[in-house]
Protein backbone atom coordinates (compact mmCIF):
# COMPACT_ATOMS: atom_id res chain seq x y z
CA UNK A 1 0.00 0.00 0.00
CA UNK A 2 3.08 2.20 -0.27
CA UNK A 3 2.42 5.54 -1.90
CA UNK A 4 -1.33 5.65 -1.38
CA UNK A 5 -3.95 5.88 1.33
CA UNK A 6 -6.28 2.89 1.79
CA UNK A 7 -9.77 2.97 0.27
CA UNK A 8 -11.55 3.62 3.60
CA UNK A 9 -10.66 6.29 6.14
CA UNK A 10 -12.34 6.67 9.53
CA UNK A 11 -12.20 10.03 11.30
CA UNK A 12 -12.72 11.14 14.86
CA UNK A 13 -14.42 14.56 15.09
CA UNK A 14 -13.35 16.63 18.12
CA UNK A 15 -9.66 17.50 18.02
CA UNK A 16 -9.25 15.87 14.61
CA UNK A 17 -11.56 17.67 12.20
CA UNK A 18 -12.83 20.48 14.43
CA UNK A 19 -11.50 22.60 17.26
CA UNK A 20 -14.47 22.27 19.61
CA UNK A 21 -12.85 22.81 23.01
CA UNK A 22 -14.29 26.29 23.62
CA UNK A 23 -17.88 25.16 23.11
CA UNK A 24 -17.44 22.05 25.24
CA UNK A 25 -15.75 23.97 28.06
CA UNK A 26 -18.42 26.66 28.11
CA UNK A 27 -21.25 24.12 28.28
CA UNK A 28 -19.45 22.08 30.96
CA UNK A 29 -18.87 25.16 33.13
CA UNK A 30 -22.52 26.17 32.81
CA UNK A 31 -23.60 22.63 33.73
CA UNK A 32 -21.51 22.70 36.92
CA UNK A 33 -22.87 26.14 37.80
CA UNK A 34 -26.46 25.04 37.22
CA UNK A 35 -25.94 21.99 39.43
CA UNK A 36 -24.15 23.93 42.18
CA UNK A 37 -21.03 21.82 41.81
CA UNK A 38 -17.36 22.78 41.55
CA UNK A 39 -14.98 22.05 38.70
CA UNK A 40 -11.50 21.03 39.81
CA UNK A 41 -9.68 21.77 36.56
CA UNK A 42 -9.04 25.06 34.82
CA UNK A 43 -9.04 23.57 31.32
CA UNK A 44 -10.61 20.51 29.74
CA UNK A 45 -7.99 20.14 27.01
CA UNK A 46 -6.43 17.04 28.57
CA UNK A 47 -9.86 15.50 29.26
CA UNK A 48 -11.55 15.79 25.85
CA UNK A 49 -11.92 12.53 23.94
CA UNK A 50 -13.97 10.12 26.08
CA UNK A 51 -17.78 10.35 26.38
CA UNK A 52 -19.03 13.52 28.07
CA UNK A 53 -20.07 11.66 31.23
CA UNK A 54 -16.45 10.61 31.76
CA UNK A 55 -15.27 14.17 31.15
CA UNK A 56 -17.77 15.56 33.67
CA UNK A 57 -16.76 12.99 36.27
CA UNK A 58 -13.07 13.75 35.89
CA UNK A 59 -13.55 17.53 35.73
CA UNK A 60 -15.35 17.67 39.06
CA UNK A 61 -14.23 14.44 40.74
CA UNK A 62 -17.89 13.42 40.62
CA UNK A 63 -18.69 9.75 41.18
CA UNK A 64 -22.32 9.94 42.29
CA UNK A 65 -24.59 8.68 39.48
CA UNK A 66 -27.43 11.11 40.24
CA UNK A 67 -25.09 14.11 40.18
CA UNK A 68 -23.60 12.87 36.92
CA UNK A 69 -27.09 12.46 35.47
CA UNK A 70 -27.88 16.06 36.41
CA UNK A 71 -24.60 17.36 35.00
CA UNK A 72 -25.01 15.46 31.75
CA UNK A 73 -28.59 16.70 31.32
CA UNK A 74 -27.55 20.33 31.88
CA UNK A 75 -24.52 19.98 29.61
CA UNK A 76 -26.53 18.51 26.74
CA UNK A 77 -29.25 21.15 27.04
CA UNK A 78 -26.69 23.94 26.78
CA UNK A 79 -24.52 22.27 24.14
CA UNK A 80 -27.52 21.48 21.94
CA UNK A 81 -28.71 25.07 22.26
CA UNK A 82 -25.46 26.94 21.69
CA UNK A 83 -22.25 25.06 22.48
CA UNK A 84 -22.09 23.08 19.24
CA UNK A 85 -21.91 26.31 17.24
CA UNK A 86 -18.63 27.27 18.91
CA UNK A 87 -16.34 25.11 16.79
CA UNK A 88 -14.12 25.63 13.78
CA UNK A 89 -12.52 23.30 11.27
CA UNK A 90 -8.79 22.91 11.64
CA UNK A 91 -6.81 24.39 8.74
CA UNK A 92 -7.16 22.48 5.49
CA UNK A 93 -9.87 20.08 6.70
CA UNK A 94 -12.63 20.90 4.17
CA UNK A 95 -10.23 21.00 1.24
CA UNK A 96 -8.49 17.74 2.15
CA UNK A 97 -11.76 15.89 2.75
CA UNK A 98 -13.12 16.99 -0.62
CA UNK A 99 -9.89 15.97 -2.34
CA UNK A 100 -10.01 12.55 -0.69
CA UNK A 101 -13.55 12.09 -1.92
CA UNK A 102 -12.53 13.24 -5.40
CA UNK A 103 -9.82 10.57 -5.37
CA UNK A 104 -12.47 7.95 -4.58
CA UNK A 105 -11.85 7.30 -0.89
CA UNK A 106 -14.75 6.28 1.33
CA UNK A 107 -14.87 8.51 4.42
CA UNK A 108 -16.58 7.82 7.76
CA UNK A 109 -17.05 9.52 11.12
CA UNK A 110 -16.58 7.62 14.41
CA UNK A 111 -17.35 9.97 17.30
CA UNK A 112 -18.40 9.94 20.95
CA UNK A 113 -20.72 12.87 20.27
CA UNK A 114 -24.44 12.19 19.82
CA UNK A 115 -25.41 11.82 16.19
CA UNK A 116 -27.47 15.01 16.01
CA UNK A 117 -24.56 17.10 17.33
CA UNK A 118 -22.13 15.53 14.84
CA UNK A 119 -24.51 16.15 11.98
CA UNK A 120 -25.10 19.78 12.95
CA UNK A 121 -21.39 20.53 13.21
CA UNK A 122 -20.50 18.82 9.93
CA UNK A 123 -23.40 20.52 8.17
CA UNK A 124 -22.48 23.90 9.63
CA UNK A 125 -19.00 23.56 8.11
CA UNK A 126 -20.36 22.26 4.78
CA UNK A 127 -18.54 18.92 5.03
CA UNK A 128 -21.40 16.59 5.92
CA UNK A 129 -21.66 15.30 2.35
CA UNK A 130 -18.02 14.19 2.44
CA UNK A 131 -18.96 11.22 4.63
CA UNK A 132 -20.62 8.00 3.63
CA UNK A 133 -21.69 7.18 7.19
CA UNK A 134 -21.55 8.56 10.73
CA UNK A 135 -21.43 6.22 13.70
CA UNK A 136 -21.93 7.49 17.25
CA UNK A 137 -22.86 5.96 20.62
CA UNK A 138 -26.56 6.48 19.90
CA UNK A 139 -26.39 4.84 16.47
CA UNK A 140 -27.93 1.82 18.19
CA UNK A 141 -29.92 0.97 21.30
CA UNK A 142 -28.49 0.27 23.80
CA UNK A 143 -25.77 2.80 23.08
CA UNK A 144 -22.26 1.74 22.13
CA UNK A 145 -19.91 1.95 25.11
CA UNK A 146 -16.82 2.91 23.14
CA UNK A 147 -15.27 3.41 19.73
CA UNK A 148 -13.98 -0.14 19.33
CA UNK A 149 -17.49 -1.66 18.99
CA UNK A 150 -18.49 1.25 16.75
CA UNK A 151 -15.61 0.49 14.40
CA UNK A 152 -16.30 -3.25 14.50
CA UNK A 153 -19.94 -2.66 13.54
CA UNK A 154 -18.99 -0.29 10.72
CA UNK A 155 -16.52 -2.74 9.22
CA UNK A 156 -18.90 -5.67 9.58
CA UNK A 157 -22.01 -4.00 8.17
CA UNK A 158 -20.17 -2.54 5.18
CA UNK A 159 -17.98 -5.63 4.61
CA UNK A 160 -14.75 -3.64 4.92
CA UNK A 161 -11.52 -5.49 5.69
CA UNK A 162 -9.34 -3.96 8.43
CA UNK A 163 -6.33 -3.77 6.09
CA UNK A 164 -8.37 -1.54 3.79
CA UNK A 165 -8.81 1.07 6.54
CA UNK A 166 -7.07 3.84 8.38
CA UNK A 167 -8.29 5.51 11.57
CA UNK A 168 -7.45 9.20 11.99
CA UNK A 169 -7.77 10.66 15.47
CA UNK A 170 -6.13 12.68 18.21
CA UNK A 171 -6.36 10.73 21.48
CA UNK A 172 -5.23 7.42 22.91
CA UNK A 173 -8.86 6.22 22.90
CA UNK A 174 -8.86 6.55 19.11
CA UNK A 175 -5.56 4.68 18.93
CA UNK A 176 -6.69 1.85 21.20
CA UNK A 177 -9.97 1.43 19.31
CA UNK A 178 -8.09 1.24 16.01
CA UNK A 179 -5.59 -1.27 17.38
CA UNK A 180 -8.37 -3.45 18.79
CA UNK A 181 -10.06 -3.48 15.39
CA UNK A 182 -6.79 -4.31 13.62
CA UNK A 183 -6.51 -1.09 11.65
CA UNK A 184 -3.65 1.38 11.40
CA UNK A 185 -3.85 4.64 13.31
CA UNK A 186 -2.84 8.18 12.35
CA UNK A 187 -2.34 10.53 15.30
CA UNK A 188 -3.07 14.20 14.64
CA UNK A 189 -0.66 15.88 17.05
CA UNK A 190 -2.44 19.25 17.04
CA UNK A 191 -5.47 17.74 18.81
CA UNK A 192 -6.23 16.99 22.45
CA UNK A 193 -3.98 13.98 22.96
CA UNK A 194 -0.44 14.11 24.33
CA UNK A 195 2.68 12.02 23.60
CA UNK A 196 2.52 10.29 26.99
CA UNK A 197 -0.84 8.77 26.01
CA UNK A 198 0.82 6.80 23.22
CA UNK A 199 3.84 5.31 25.01
CA UNK A 200 2.30 1.84 25.29
CA UNK A 201 0.44 2.00 21.98
CA UNK A 202 2.39 4.13 19.48
CA UNK A 203 0.57 5.25 16.34
CA UNK A 204 1.59 4.10 12.88
CA UNK A 205 1.93 7.73 11.80
CA UNK A 206 1.95 11.10 13.59
CA UNK A 207 1.12 14.26 11.66
CA UNK A 208 1.49 17.94 12.57
CA UNK A 209 -1.06 19.20 10.04
CA UNK A 210 -4.22 17.75 8.55
CA UNK A 211 -3.02 18.52 5.02
CA UNK A 212 -0.15 16.04 5.49
CA UNK A 213 -2.70 13.25 5.25
CA UNK A 214 -2.78 13.59 1.46
CA UNK A 215 0.88 12.70 1.15
CA UNK A 216 0.87 9.89 3.70
CA UNK A 217 2.30 6.51 2.77
CA UNK A 218 4.12 3.72 4.54
CA UNK A 219 7.29 5.79 4.58
CA UNK A 220 5.43 8.85 5.84
CA UNK A 221 5.64 10.90 9.02
CA UNK A 222 6.54 9.00 12.18
CA UNK A 223 5.85 9.75 15.85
Amino acid sequence: MKGELPPCILFDLDGTLVESLAGIEDSVRKAFTSCGLTMHVSSLRDLVGPPIRTILSRAGHVLDDQKLDDLEREFRANYDREGWRNSACFPGVPEVLRELRRQGHRLFIVSNKPRHACTRILQNHAILNCFEAIITPDSRSPNYEGKHPMIETLLSELSIAPDQCLMVGDTSEDGRAAASAGIRFVWMKYGYGSPCQFISNPPKFALQEFSQLLALDNEGARP
